[in-house]
């Protein structure tokens, strides 16, 4: 029998063998667990990075080009919650023949009221984003209001003759959303726009007859009085409220 000085010697040497193994084991799943992390960090930044399009390629080209109509058209109608990712997963499945998750019937059921709503949500957020605008702007200074809700602030005031219903004009403008997107512009045409005070949205209509030739005015625009519910081809949307920059030049 080993005295217990000795048993105790031989305890502790294997505790200290077990504690060298975990320790070496350890240090190594660290360092396999690090360069793991590492290279998924590698992996994220390269999916970061943006694809290159070889434009010298027609077909690449023109699929670039589908991707921008196609994403540009649902973006307006309020597609911006779709999943981006998912649909790619669906279009690669079209594309490469393979058995689709849902049939086309399915999808039509789902994505049209989907859309719907997306639509409703949008047009909402734009109607109450215009309202918000016209609030905080009538409160500023030279801001006036007419009964109608046009506001308009005088930048320069002319001497000319002031437009009845029936005239033609001459105007420079700039148009532009709430955010400052311009969507239209005569300035950058180098050449101003006639027309006549009739032809045109109920908010210019009114605020031409409320000017002078020389006269330039800041001119915001309820949505009632501007494009409506339906807005304007792709610039403008459903309940957009719009300001423009008019300089009326002459009435002819």
């Amino acid at each position: 029998m080993l005295p217990i000085s000795t048993k105790n010697t031989m305890r502790l040497s294997l505790i200290c063998f077990a504690l060298l193994c975990n320790t070496a084991l350890f240090a190594q799943s660290k360092k396999e667990l690090k360069a793991q992390v590492n290279a998924l960090k590698t992996e994220i930044e390269q999916l970061k990075k943006p694809k290159q399009v070889d434009f010298n390629n027609a077909h690449k080209k023109a699929s670039y080009g589908l991707g921008v109509l196609m994403a540009t058209n649902v973006k307006k109608q309020g597609g911006d919650s779709l999943d981006v990712e998912t649909m790619t997963i669906a279009m690669q499945d079209v594309f490469l023949s393979k058995t689709l998750k849902m049939n086309e019937q399915e999808c039509m059921t789902i994505v049209q009221p989907y859309m719907q709503k997306a639509m409703e949500r949008k047009s909402n957020a734009a109607k109450e984003d215009g309202i918000a605008f016209l609030e905080a702007n009538k409160t500023k200074e030279g801001v006036k209001v007419t009964t109608s809700g046009l506001q308009y602030k005088v930048l320069v005031t002319g001497t000319g003759k002031a437009p009845g219903s029936n005239d033609n004009v001459s105007v420079h403008y700039t148009g532009k959303l709430i955010d400052g997107t311009v969507f239209d512009s005569s300035v950058t045409k180098e050449k101003p726009a006639s027309f006549g005070v009739s032809n045109v949205i109920p908010g210019w209509t009114e605020a031409l007859q409320l000017m002078h030739e020389g006269d330039k005015w800041m001119v915001y625009i309820p949505y009632q009085l501007a494009y409506g519910e339906r807005g304007a081809g792709g610039q403008i949307p459903p309940f957009a409220a719009l300001v423009f920059e008019m300089e009326l030049i002459k009435v002819n």
